[in-house]
């Protein structure tokens, strides 16, 4: 299992004459589940995108390392490949592209004999892992999420993320547009990940039902553009009962 830290240090952020982000500050070790919930408008999907290195945000300060890397100093590719790994609230489709090639392309294939007898062709890997999640293996040889329902996108999400075993992972809402059942199978896969080869998540919900299936071990509240509040499940708890209000 990897060890390791992704750390947000004071981080200022947002778009060309709007400032979003206002000083986040948190740190996700491998194996944890940070959970950061929020009304909306606060910045958390903006934290996501920021992370990941979308075009149209700029850092104004602060720090963002994975394992003493300086992300923010690196394309967007190169975070993919340092380990970082986004799960988008909206999807895309990807015409032309199938999910083999799009993921062949992101962890391509390695001599057996310089990885061990453990390593397995990417499409052989997605095999395995859509049966794992209950992704259709129909699927596997669509171009990248033409057709698919909001909720088959988000299991495509996850899968890619099992196929390429990232160092940690932000999962922006992941929860929005899967049913009951599918968002069981996410969630388990997701836990099941931080233990197998120590994953390291940082989950953006609006709401508790995702941490029933995916348990947290630490809680962030944002609120205008900053962490206003920090604990353990028992926080999720609360912001269920009470709301937004008292944080804003």
């Amino acid at each position: 299992m990897s060890s390791g830290e992704l750390v947000i240090e004071d981080l200022c952020a947002g778009i060309p004459g709007r400032e979003i982000l206002k000083g986040v500050s948190l740190t996700v070790r491998s194996g944890e589940v940070h959970a950061v919930m929020g009304p909306n408008g606060c910045g958390k999907s903006t934290l996501a995108h920021v992370l990941m290195g979308r075009p149209g945000y700029e850092v104004l300060s602060g720090r963002v390392t994975l394992d003493g890397v300086d992300l923010l100093a690196l394309p967007t590719w190169q975070r993919a490949r340092a380990g970082l790994f986004l799960a988008m609230q909206h999807p895309i489709e990807v015409p032309g592209v199938t999910l083999v090639d799009a993921l062949g392309a992101g962890r391509p294939d390695v001599p057996a004999d310089e990885v061990g007898p453990q390593f397995k062709p990417v499409d052989e890997r997605l095999a395995e892992q859509a049966d794992r999640i209950g992704f259709d293996r129909r699927f596997l040889e669509r171009p990248l999420n033409v057709d698919l329902s909001g909720g088959e996108r988000k299991r495509n999400e996850t899968l890619q993320m099992t196929v390429l075993e990232p160092r940690f992972a932000v999962l922006d809402e992941i929860d929005s547009g899967l049913d009951v059942d599918a968002l069981a199978a996410v969630g388990r896969r997701v836990l099941e990940a931080t233990a197998e080869w120590g994953l390291g998540v940082l989950a953006i919900t609006h709401f508790r039902r995702l941490l029933d299936v995916l348990p947290p071990d630490v809680v962030h509240v944002m609120a205008d553009g900053k962490v206003v509040a920090t604990g353990d499940r028992s926080l999720a708890d609360l912001v269920d009962k009470s709301g937004y209000a008292g944080y804003r």
